[in-house]
């Protein structure tokens, strides 16, 4: 029994339980300040640092505003977002973050402002032939239109941090995609009816049949904002743990001296030869 491992979704639930059962033995009324949650914590034994951090995460905690009605749920959101506090001071979570868009998730600065950045996809073949030779590593953010990212201080130690992806060109296309066949299947049954009788079932089908195809393209946005939804979520994990410095298995060590040899040949045709000179 004792040699019988934990798995993390059990130790989070154990972990949560016990601290439940701790806190219960308090006398908390109608709420805790800040500084006896901090010694409520030190009772439980969960360092002030993680604390902190929960209780500004907690304190900046935004309800999503989640669209509803036929056509959001029919088209999905135009943006994605994600935020989270992460431990450090704004400029150097400012750097990491721009370090890993443009290193690892090959974007490229779009507009600098003061209190935000944003980050287009590289553009050009040899960010292709990167993306295409990264095996099993998705460039999520590559299929968003731009990535804005936010980092605020929230108090010293403590950053906010919040990304949002822009999909609207994506949603735009498979809306496009569900009404040209919304349309072509409601033009073949007008067409029809002037050889089937009317109110015959084949006059409809046509109509019927490809109005649901379109709604089934319209839905497809399910699984790749999910993907880009975990991409971002990944991001901020990763700026929480402090790997972002860390090298990054973005591109797969078998393709870095292709991807190496690829950017000597950008830089022979960027720069060109000197003419030689006659001694």
């Amino acid at each position: 029994m004792g040699k019988d491992l934990v798995s993390r979704e059990a130790l989070e639930r154990i972990i949560k339980r016990a601290a439940e059962l701790q806190a219960g033995e308090h006398d908390v009324g109608d709420g805790l300040t800040n500084s006896e949650v901090l010694a409520l914590g030190k009772d439980v034994g969960i360092p002030d640092r993680y604390l902190r951090q929960a209780m500004l995460e907690e304190q900046t905690r935004i309800v999503p505003d989640v669209a509803t009605g036929t056509w959001a749920w029919l088209t999905g959101p135009r943006s994605i977002v994600a935020h989270r506090v992460v431990p450090g001071e704004r400029a150097a979570v400012e750097r990491e973050l721009s370090r890993w868009m443009t290193d690892e998730e090959l974007l490229q600065p779009k507009r600098r402002f003061a209190d935000r950045t944003s980050w287009e996809p590289k553009a050009g073949a040899f960010a292709s032939i990167q993306r295409a030779f990264a095996g099993k590593r998705r460039y999520s953010l590559a299929r968003a239109a731009e990535i804005t990212g936010q980092v605020v201080q929230l108090e010293p130690g403590f950053c906010l941090v919040r990304l949002e992806a822009d999909i609207r060109p994506e949603r735009t296309k498979r809306i496009s995609g569900a009404s040209v066949l919304f349309v072509l299947g409601w033009g073949m049954t007008a067409a029809a009816a002037a050889f089937v009788p009317p109110l015959a079932l084949a006059q409809l089908l046509p109509g019927v049949g490809l109005t649901l195809g379109g709604a089934a393209v319209a839905r497809t946005y399910r699984g790749a904002n999910e993907r880009m939804q975990v991409a971002l979520e990944q991001i901020l994990d990763r700026l929480e743990r402090g790997e972002v410095r860390s090298s990054s298995p973005g591109v797969l060590p078998g393709t870095q001296t292709f991807v190496k040899i690829a950017e000597e040949v950008r830089k022979a045709f960027e720069t060109p030869a000197k003419p030689k000179t006659r001694s």
